[in-house]
């Protein structure tokens, strides 16, 4: 926390403002328009998750459509996809940034449009805070046609050539969970490229009603808005945004230092000076051949030992119980980075003290 959330939060219960509408909630909106400096609107919401379902009802995505994803990801941005009783075509990651892979992605939408069903919307996320490569994956999507749903859950505060990240997709989403670079305690946002969009989303989140004097509802609606009080919470967090990042990304050198020398192991960072990431979490990968037999699972049992929390990368979808039966393109990339890779404890309250018992285990077990 920053400190001024409370003033926000005051300040709703004063004015008796504790609904999902109100002051902060709009005033949110637009901190965030303003922060994302490039004339999307922002519809603000109950979660990420939220947001995405929202995207694809708003891309027009329904029953039996097709609907590429990203398969190295956290389940939430695969989800809404069954939602809405479409199906979900995974694709696997490429080295550089871990992301949406240009060469699988095009093989599997020329594929399916052989097969006669063209994808309805692409799925692209960026991983840990790390844009995905933007320019490939517009000009496939724009070459074929199909729209982009942009998750930046994790990337608030990452840039590609000094774009802010959640502005790239035909729809944008971020998320505000309580891990994320800000939190309302839970919550997210949709970016859209046009107020109609906004206005149909916010009526999609709070529960169709149509603009009659009774209830009355034409069409399914859903109790996705975030309340005056998260919104506020959102509003003093804001105010700190920039300095999280910086934490995030001063927790990132910290290890690119403490790893420095050690063969083996290798720091995920941004591929060149075009990618800006809020590095929302160190990420590592170790190749045991070259590290004398120590693994990922070596390392994180070791941290553990001292009451340290990591954790492995996400285990990529199409290796999911619930996911295995749909089509996946791609080689072994994403499941190779899950087997060898490790999350590093990354939080923006970390503390001198907390850094020196992290290094002092990486040191002891790497013999450094």
């Amino acid at each position: 926390m920053g400190g001024t959330e409370q003033n926000y939060i005051n300040q709703a219960f004063k004015e008796n403002w504790v609904a999902p509408l109100g002051p902060n909630v709009q005033n949110l909106e637009i901190e965030l328009e303003n922060y994302l400096e490039s004339y999307k609107n922002v519809c603000v919401l109950s979660s990420g998750t939220a947001a995405i379902h929202l995207g694809l009802i708003l891309l027009g995505v329904k029953t039996d459509d097709e609907v590429v994803c990203q398969s190295f990801t956290f389940s939430a941005s695969a989800n809404p996809i069954i939602y809405q009783n479409a199906t979900p075509i995974f694709i696997d990651s490429e080295l550089e940034t871990w992301n949406l892979c240009p060469v699988a992605l095009e093989t599997a939408i020329i594929d399916r449009i052989q097969n006669g069903k063209k994808p309805k919307a692409i799925i692209a996320v960026h991983l840990y805070g790390m844009p995905y490569q933007i320019d490939k994956i517009r000009s496939i999507a724009d070459k074929y046609d199909i729209p982009i749903l942009e998750d930046s859950a994790e990337a608030l505060g990452s840039s590609y050539k000094g774009q802010k990240c959640g502005t790239f997709g035909d729809i944008g989403v971020l998320s505000f969970n309580g891990n994320k670079i800000i939190t309302t305690s839970g919550g997210g946002a949709l970016v859209t490229n046009t107020l109609v969009q906004k206005e149909k989303a916010i009526f999609y989140a709070t529960q169709a009603r149509d603009e009659v004097p009774h209830y009355q509802h034409s069409e399914i609606g859903y109790n996705y808005r975030m309340s005056n009080i998260c919104a506020g919470i959102g509003r003093g967090q804001m105010e700190v945004l920039d300095a999280h990042v910086a934490l995030r990304r001063k927790m990132h050198d910290f290890y690119e230092a403490l790893f420095s020398g050690i063969l083996g192991v290798t720091i995920f960072k941004a591929p060149n000076s075009d990618y800006f990431s809020n590095y929302w979490l160190t990420t590592i990968l170790i190749d045991p051949l070259e590290t004398k037999e120590i693994t990922s699972e070596t390392l994180r049992l070791a941290l553990e030992i001292e009451n340290i929390e990591s954790r492995p990368l996400w285990k990529p979808m199409h290796l999911q119980p619930i996911f295995s039966k749909y089509p996946y393109y791609g080689n072994k990339v994403a499941e190779t980075l899950f087997e060898n890779g490790l999350c590093l404890p990354s939080g923006s309250n970390l503390t001198e003290d907390d850094r020196e018992r992290i290094a002092n285990v990486v040191r002891s077990l790497f013999g450094k």
